[in-house]
C-alpha cells in the first residue's frame, strides 16, 4: 500500500507501548507505511514499570514463603538472604532484553521508528524533534501515569515507577491506595522482608471486585503480617533524620522509610496538542472515543489506558489490533469487553472473570452462589499456612455460569482456562459433568454441588 500524497505515512503511532506496538506492527503487516514515536522506553508501562517487573518482584518475594513451606517437606538449612542489588540488576537485564525485542519487532515489520517526543499539530500532522510528519491516520497510545495527591510533603513519596529502582529494600514501608497496584506492592514488600502498612481511605480495598473475595484476601494479608488500615488517609509527610513521619487524617502518626503512593493512574494526555486539534477529553483527561476507537476528529484514534476504560495490557493489544484491521485490513472487528479475565498478583493472588455477586444479582435477578474455602494440599504438611477461596455464580434462569472468582495460589493460571468456557456460554451442568484433575485446586470448580446461597 503506497502512501498517497501529501502524507508521509498511512499511519502514525504516538508511543510504543503494548497497544501502540501491536497496532503499528499489524498495520505494517497489512501493507501500510507506518511511523511510530517513542520518547522513553519501548514496551510502555507493562514491560518497564508494570506487569513484567512486578511479576518478577512477586516471584522473588515468594522465596522466603516457599522456604518455610519446604521445611514441612523435610528440607533443612538456613533461610535464604536477599541481595537487593542482584534482584534489581537481573530485573533490569530482563527489561532491557524486552526493550530490544519490541524494537526488533517494529523494525522487522518495516516501521519507521523515531525516538523522541511526538506532539499533535493538526488532524494529520505530528511534530517530532522539530520536524513535522504527516499521516492519513494518527493513533494516540500514550497510556497512563501515576500521580500523588497534593499534600504537604508529597515530594518525599514515590510511586510504582520508582519502586522498581529503589537503592535498597526499605525496613518499613507504607503503601497508600486500594487498587490492585497497592495490594500487589504491599504483598511484594512484605514478602521480601519489610514491615508493611497499607493505608486506604475506603472501607475495603479493590472496589468493584467481588465483595466476598475482597474480604477473604484482606484476611489472608493480615494473616501474613500486612498492617491494613482502612478508612484512613495521610494528611502530611515529614522527612526527619530517622526516616519519614506520617500524620494521618485522624491525628495518629506512623514512621517508615518509604511511602509508596498507588492511588491511581491518570491518562497521559498533557501537552500532547490534543486541545489545538480539537480532540475531546473527559474530566479525567481521558481521550473520548467511539466503539471503533475514533475520536471526534475523524483521522485521530486512541487505544489503551489513555482512554481510561478497561486498563489492562491484553485489552490495549486487542484494541490496537482492531484499529489496524479496520483501517488497513478491511475487517470490521470490535473488542468484546464481556467476560474479560483479570488477575491480581497479590499474596495470595486473585483471579476473576465475569460478574461479582453484587453485579450478578442486579443484572440477572435470581442467582445461585457456590463457594468453597479450603487449605490447599501443599500446606497440609507445612507449618506455613495459606488458604484458598473459590466462588461460582450461576444465573438461575438459564444455568449459565456468569461469575467465577478465586483467591489462592495460581489463581491467574486457573482462571484463564475457565474464562474460555464462560465466553462460550458454559452452564453449571456442563461444569458438573466435567471430570476434574485430581488432586488439584482447579478441580474444586467442577465439584461444587450444593449452592451456598441463592
Amino acid at each position: 500500500m503506497n502512501s498517497p500524497a501529501p502524507f508521509d505515512f498511512d499511519f502514525f503511532v504516538i508511543r510504543a507501548g503494548s497497544g501502540g506496538v501491536r497496532a503499528a506492527r499489524m498495520a505494517a503487516g497489512f501493507g501500510a507505511k507506518v511511523g511510530i514515536a517513542e520518547e522513553r522506553y519501548f514496551g510502555g508501562t507493562c514491560v518497564n514499570v508494570g506487569c513484567i517487573p512486578k511479576k518478577l518482584f512477586v516471584y522473588g518475594s515468594r522465596v522466603p514463603h516457599d522456604h518455610r513451606v519446604a521445611e514441612g517437606y523435610g528440607w533443612q538449612g538456613p533461610a535464604p538472604s536477599l541481595d537487593w542489588p542482584t534482584l534489581i540488576a537481573n530485573k533490569n537485564t530482563e527489561i532491557s532484553r524486552l526493550n530490544g525485542v519490541y524494537r526488533r519487532l517494529l523494525e522487522g515489520a518495516g516501521c519507521t521508528i523515531l525516538e523522541d517526543r511526538a506532539v499533535l499539530v493538526d488532524a494529520h500532522t505530528v511534530a517530532v524533534a522539530g520536524r513535522h510528519y504527516t499521516a492519513r491516520h494518527l493513533l494516540v497510545a500514550t497510556g497512563g501515569w501515576p500521580f500523588v495527591p497534593d499534600i504537604p510533603g508529597k515530594e518525599h513519596a514515590i510511586t510504582s515507577n520508582e519502586a522498581f529502582f529503589l537503592p535498597e529494600l526499605p525496613r518499613r514501608a507504607v503503601v497508600v491506595g486500594g487498587g490492585y497496584i497497592a495490594v500487589e506492592f504491599a504483598g511484594i514488600l512484605q514478602g521480601l522482608g519489610a514491615e508493611v502498612s497499607q493505608i486506604y481511605r475506603g472501607d475495603l480495598f479493590l472496589r468493584g471486585f467481588d465483595q466476598e473475595t475482597r474480604e477473604f484476601l484482606a484476611g489472608q494479608m493480615r494473616h501474613k503480617g500486612v498492617d491494613l488500615r482502612f478508612g484512613q488517609d495521610i494528611a502530611r509527610i515529614e522527612k526527619r533524620a530517622d526516616g519519614l513521619h506520617l500524620t494521618l487524617r485522624d491525628g495518629s502518626t506512623l514512621a517508615c522509610d518509604v511511602v509508596l503512593y498507588a492511588t491511581g493512574r491518570r491518562p497521559n494526555t498533557a501537552d500532547l496538542g490534543l486541545e489545538q486539534c480539537g480532540v475531546q477529553c473527559d474530566k479525567t483527561g481521558a481521550i473520548v472515543v467511539d466503539d471503533t476507537y475514533r475520536t471526534n476528529v475523524p483521522s485521530i484514534f486512541a487505544v489503551g489506558d489513555v482512554t481510561n476504560r478497561v486498563n489492562l495490557t491484553p485489552v490495549a493489544l486487542a484494541e490496537g489490533m482492531a484499529v489496524a484491521r479496520r483501517l488497513f485490513g478491511g475487517k470490521e472487528t470490535q473488542v468484546d469487553y464481556d467476560y474479560i479475565p483479570t488477575a491480581i498478583f497479590s499474596q495470595p493472588p486473585v483471579g476473576t472473570v465475569g460478574y461479582s455477586e453484587e453485579e450478578a444479582r442486579e443484572r440477572f435477578g435470581a442467582i445461585k452462589v457456590f463457594t468453597s474455602t479450603f487449605t490447599p494440599l501443599r500446606y497440609t504438611v507445612s507449618a506455613e499456612k495459606e488458604r484458598s477461596f473459590m466462588k461460582m455464580i450461576v444465573s438461575a434462569s438459564d444455568d449459565r455460569v456468569v461469575g467465577m472468582h478465586m483467591c489462592g495460589e495460581e489463581a491467574g493460571e486457573i482462571m484463564q482456562g475457565f474464562a474460555v468456557a464462560m465466553r462460550a456460554g458454559a452452564t453449571k451442568q456442563q461444569f458438573d459433568t466435567t471430570i476434574g484433575i485430581h488432586p488439584s485446586a482447579a478441580e474444586e470448580f467442577v465439584t461444587m454441588r450444593e449452592p451456598t446461597r441463592t
